[in-house]
């Protein structure tokens, strides 16, 4: 039987022919279309140690914070949010300290690790298909899709799907996607974007520490790769039609809450040198690393 954290969720829950089982508190859903990436990000983010360093290096630094501590005006207190791609719970657990504890903090995710992680930092968990969530829609006061876009093979689907989540007057939240105009690397910038990899595997970086880490990592950012990546008419196109005030910001990841004046702060060194060996003014707006949305329903 359900207890009351699982009664919690029910009410949330539709497409219940899907619902395969319960482990414990969390409901499994089954996907209706299993692709290699969907089981890359599956294997990656069910492995415990690698999880583990994503938790903690990933989403977790002082200009996030800042950045999302504004654009969600400072306080997730009392609202119901839903958290999308929400891995092992790294936006939760950044925000937490300042912005307080929500009225129901809900998280999807395709691996049951990172749900059991999240789940004890807070989090009720859903184990589905970011493509075809099984929520009801229009209940979220926020909803967040951080850093999962490009994880998925259908960025259209599951940015349509988050959109469907919020309540009128709500907010769909989304960053950390790489922007396709700052990723168009080629000649030597893309020769020296190409040999990082066994540079770090060297020096056991996050994500790479080592060859079967990083394969997995690479295998599961299906849209974080040179010439693609999140463009401005993906936001405009799919969620104006959906009721929208749709605004972009572009970042480096760098400059705080300052990215939401029109700041997109300055790109690690290797990027931008990676751009000017592609023919990139890594300056430029386009060039800005990642495009963040902040978009609120009518």
């Amino acid at each position: 039987m359900p207890n009351s954290m699982t009664t919690s969720i029910s009410t949330y829950l539709t497409q219940l022919e899907r619902l395969e089982r319960w482990d414990g508190e969390i409901p499994i859903y089954k996907f209706l279309n299993v692709t290699e990436g969907l089981e890359a990000n599956r294997y990656y983010f069910n492995q415990s140690e690698w999880l583990e360093n994503y938790f903690q290096a990933c989403h977790r630094d002082t200009s996030f914070i800042e950045c999302w501590q504004t654009a969600i005006s400072g306080s997730l207190y009392d609202k119901v949010v839903v958290d999308i791609g929400c891995g092992p719970g790294n936006v939760y657990a950044a925000l937490k300290p300042s912005c307080g504890t929500p009225k129901t903090l809900i998280g999807v995710d395709i691996a049951l690790s990172a749900l059991k992680m999240a789940q004890d930092i807070g989090y009720l968990p859903v184990l589905a298909d970011a493509q075809n969530i099984p929520l009801m829609s229009g209940f979220a006061d926020l909803v967040i899709v951080n850093a999962c876009l490009h994880h998925c093979d259908d960025m259209t689907a599951v940015l349509s799907e988050a959109a469907r989540l919020v309540r009128p007057g709500g907010l769909l939240l989304t960053d950390h996607d790489p922007q396709y105009s700052a990723w168009r690397y080629q000649g030597l910038g893309l020769w020296l974007w190409n040999i990082r990899l066994p540079l770090y595997r060297l020096i056991k970086r996050g994500g790479h520490a080592s060859a079967e880490e990083q394969h997995w990592s690479i295998l599961s950012e299906i849209h974080h790769r040179p010439h693609d990546g999140v463009t401005p008419e993906l936001f405009y196109t799919t969620l104006e039609p959906m009721g929208f005030d749709v605004k972009l910001y572009r970042h480096n990841h760098t400059a705080g809450k300052s990215t939401l004046k029109g700041n997109p702060g300055r790109a690690m060194l290797k990027c931008r040198v990676a751009q000017l060996l592609s023919g990139i003014d890594p300056d430029l707006p386009e060039s800005a690393l990642s495009l963040m949305c902040i978009a609120r329903k009518h």
